[in-house]
C-alpha cells in the first residue's frame, strides 16, 4: 500500500493512502476526540478532493474514520469559539464548511463512506454527501442539530438525506434528531452493505473493486447522470442527458476494448479516465 502523506514527525489529523490501484482512502485521524470535524480538517479535505478531481489516476474514493468512530460531528471546542463570532463570520466560516463537504457531492469519481460507529451530526451529513455507505453492526446514525437547539439540517443534509431515504423518513429523523442504528439503516436504504464489524475496511474495498471494474469515462458518466436525474424537472430532461452519456460512452476506445475482452474471454484494459 502506497502512502502518500507528506513524511513529518507531527501527527497528521487527515490520512491519504493508496490500497490499491486507482483507490485513494482517506482517514479521519481524530480518534480521541472521535474524529470530530475541524476547521483545519475540512480545509485539508478540500485539498485532497480537489487534487482527486483533477487527477486521471483515482476510480474510487473511500473515506473512513480512524479509532472506533466515523466522525461524532464538528469539535465542541470549535463549536464554543462560534459564540464569540459575529453573523457575517459565522455565515463566512459555514459556507466555507458546507463546501468541503459539497465537493464530496461534486467529485467525479465514486466516494463510498465505510462507517463503523458514529456518524452524527456533522458527520451524518459528510457520510450522506458519499454515494454509498457501508457500514458496521456498530454504526450509528443521528441528525442530533434540533436536540441542541439548533435548525436540523447542516452541510447539505437537507439535500441528500431525502434523496437516500425518501422525504416521510428523512422528515421524522431530522425532526426527531433521533439515533439509527446499523440494522435499521440498512432496512431504510441508509446504508449500501452492512458487514461484520471485522470486515469494513475489505467490504469497502470489495465494493471499490466492483466499480473500478467497469470503464473509468462510464463510471464518471454514470455518477453524473445519477445526480442530473434525480432533480430533473421531467422524464425528457433525464432521458436527454442519458442520451448525451451514452453517445459520449459509446465513442470512447473502452466500449471497443469491452467487446474484445468479452470475445477473447479476458479482462478490459480500460484507456478513458
Amino acid at each position: 500500500m502506497r502512502d502518500l502523506n507528506e513524511s513529518s514527525n507531527e501527527r497528521r489529523e487527515l490520512l491519504v493512502s493508496e490500497p490499491a490501484k486507482g483507490v485513494l482512502r482517506v482517514t479521519l485521524n481524530r480518534p480521541e476526540r472521535l474524529n470530530a470535524l475541524t476547521s483545519e480538517v475540512l480545509a485539508e479535505l478540500s485539498t485532497v478532493l480537489d487534487a482527486v478531481a483533477k487527477d486521471s489516476v483515482t476510480r474510487v474514493v473511500i473515506l473512513n474514520g480512524a479509532g472506533t468512530s466515523f466522525c461524532a460531528g464538528f469539535d465542541l471546542d470549535e463549536i464554543a469559539q462560534t459564540q464569540e463570532m459575529g453573523l457575517p463570520e459565522l455565515l463566512r466560516n459555514q459556507e466555507r464548511w458546507a463546501a468541503a463537504v459539497q465537493r464530496i457531492v461534486d467529485l467525479p469519481v465514486p466516494v463510498i463512506a465505510a462507517i463503523d460507529g458514529a456518524a452524527v451530526g456533522a458527520g451524518m451529513s459528510l457520510a450522506l454527501a458519499a454515494d454509498l455507505r457501508v457500514v458496521t453492526h456498530k454504526a450509528k446514525f443521528g441528525a442530533a442539530f434540533v436536540r441542541i437547539g439548533l435548525s436540523g439540517a447542516d452541510l447539505g443534509l437537507s439535500w441528500s438525506l431525502p434523496r437516500v431515504v425518501g422525504m416521510g423518513v428523512a422528515a421524522e429523523l431530522m425532526l426527531t434528531g433521533r439515533n439509527v442504528d446499523a440494522a435499521e439503516a440498512y432496512r431504510i436504504g441508509l446504508a449500501n452493505r452492512l458487514c461484520p464489524d471485522h470486515d469494513l475496511q475489505s467490504a469497502a474495498m470489495d465494493l471499490a473493486a466492483e466499480i473500478s471494474a467497469n470503464s473509468p469515462f462510464g463510471v464518471r458518466l454514470t455518477k453524473q447522470a445519477l445526480h442530473a436525474g434525480v432533480d430533473a424537472s421531467s422524464f425528457r430532461v433525464a432521458v436527454d442527458m442519458e442520451n448525451r452519456n451514452q453517445l459520449l460512452a459509446s465513442r470512447t476506445e473502452d466500449m471497443a476494448e469491452v467487446m474484445r475482452a468479452r470475445w477473447e474471454r479476458r479482462p478490459p484494459r480500460y484507456r478513458n479516465a
